[in-house]
């Protein structure tokens, strides 16, 4: 990966002297403290190859989800899983919305077909429009979309969706829905599509242990699809043993943690509104979220500030269709977003103290 691939995710705390990361969305309560005990457990079993099938993790996915293992993928993040959908589906034309997560692109390019462009308007929230169903060409192969959206956080409106699903399906374009944020929402059984593998054979559903659980360095994602067929293709570009020992072992134990699931939905809720609260009293522009992070919009060079007050927070200048002054923030524990607040605050009344002498 190069320097200009490594500038488009957040979390590059090993190049600078940083305090607190607002940069990556990860779970304010920290991993569970029972995932941590199986992971010092496994360590244990490190000696020996880990479940090629990865039986139990599946199952254990199955009962925290309700979708049949056999419907199952596991991969070593929702990255790896991204690059596995576009080599399995071969896409000659993909189709992805702006601003969305890099990963897409990056992981529709490495297909080698072409990429097309939705963009979303900031005059209307970077939100789907009812027109979109009509850019979905016969000639498209595969659409990547997000729910939430990320960097954003707002969700898909539901009849907007149902519609691009029916116009994916009659068109047999292949749709990869990412679900990696939507456990913060409070509403993943009403708003996820899990339901509906059957009625769509050509949707993907991507999740991720990542976020939720707070365990990126463990590299964990999984997917869910109804077409067996396309299951199997996806799957065949999938290493072998791609999920180690310890992220087997991590990923077991936290399908168990729904009561951590739980406190995590009303502690997000309770934050990001607190968050937006303070952020506008500001005078800075907050965009809608229902997710663990804000999007935010500032002429002050809050990123750069904000590092000399050791804060890391996420520059969204380089996402398609966003301008420089675009910034996401991360929803953390109470003290961390205190000490932001405080920082933002700071920057703020310098910024009003130099217009006044000028």
């Amino acid at each position: 990966m190069d320097e200009r691939e490594m500038m488009v995710h957040g979390g590059d705390i090993y190049r600078k002297i940083i305090d607190i990361d607002f940069s990556v969305n990860i779970n304010p309560l920290g991993m569970p403290e029972r995932v941590k005990e199986a992971l010092q457990k496994a360590l244990a079993d490190c000696g020996r190859y880990p479940d090629i099938r990865a039986e139990k993790l599946r199952y254990a996915i199955e009962k925290m989800n309700g979708i049949n293992k056999q419907h199952v993928l596991c991969g070593n993040g929702a990255s790896e899983l991204f690059l596995a959908i576009v080599h399995g589906i071969k896409p000659k034309k993909t189709m992805i919305p702006v601003p969305s997560f890099y990963g897409y692109e990056h992981a529709a390019r490495a297909a080698g077909g072409e990429i097309l462009f939705y963009e979303m308007k900031e005059e209307t929230g970077f939100c789907l429009q009812p027109d979109f169903p009509e850019a979905l060409e016969e000639e498209m192969d595969l659409l990547f979309l997000a729910n939430p959206n990320n960097p954003v956080g707002n969700v898909i409106n539901t009849g907007l969706l149902e519609e691009i699903l029916r116009t994916c399906l009659e068109k047999d374009i292949a749709v990869v829905m990412d679900e990696c944020f939507l456990e913060f929402t409070g509403d993943d059984d009403e708003r996820s599509l899990k339901s509906q593998l059957k009625e769509y054979p050509n949707l993907i559903i991507v999740r991720s242990f990542t976020k939720i659980f707070a365990m990126p360095g463990v590299r964990l994602g999984y997917l869910f699809c109804g077409n067996q067929e396309m299951l199997e293709q996806i799957g065949n570009q999938l290493p072998e043993w791609n999920l180690s020992v310890l992220a087997q072992a991590a990923g077991i134990q936290a399908c168990k943690e729904t009561e951590y699931v739980k406190r995590t939905a009303g502690l997000v809720k309770r934050e990001r509104e607190y968050m937006r609260d303070e952020l506008e009293k500001a005078g800075i522009e907050v965009f809608p979220s229902e997710t663990d992070y804000l999007l935010i919009y500032s002429s002050l060079p809050l990123y750069e500030k904000l590092l000399e007050h050791k804060i890391l927070i996420r520059d969204c200048s380089n996402f398609r269709g966003m301008r420089k002054g675009f910034y996401r923030l991360a929803v953390k524990s109470h003290e961390e977003n205190e000490m932001l607040l405080h920082a933002v605050g700071k920057i703020e009344e310098a910024a009003r103290v130099r217009s006044k002498d000028e």
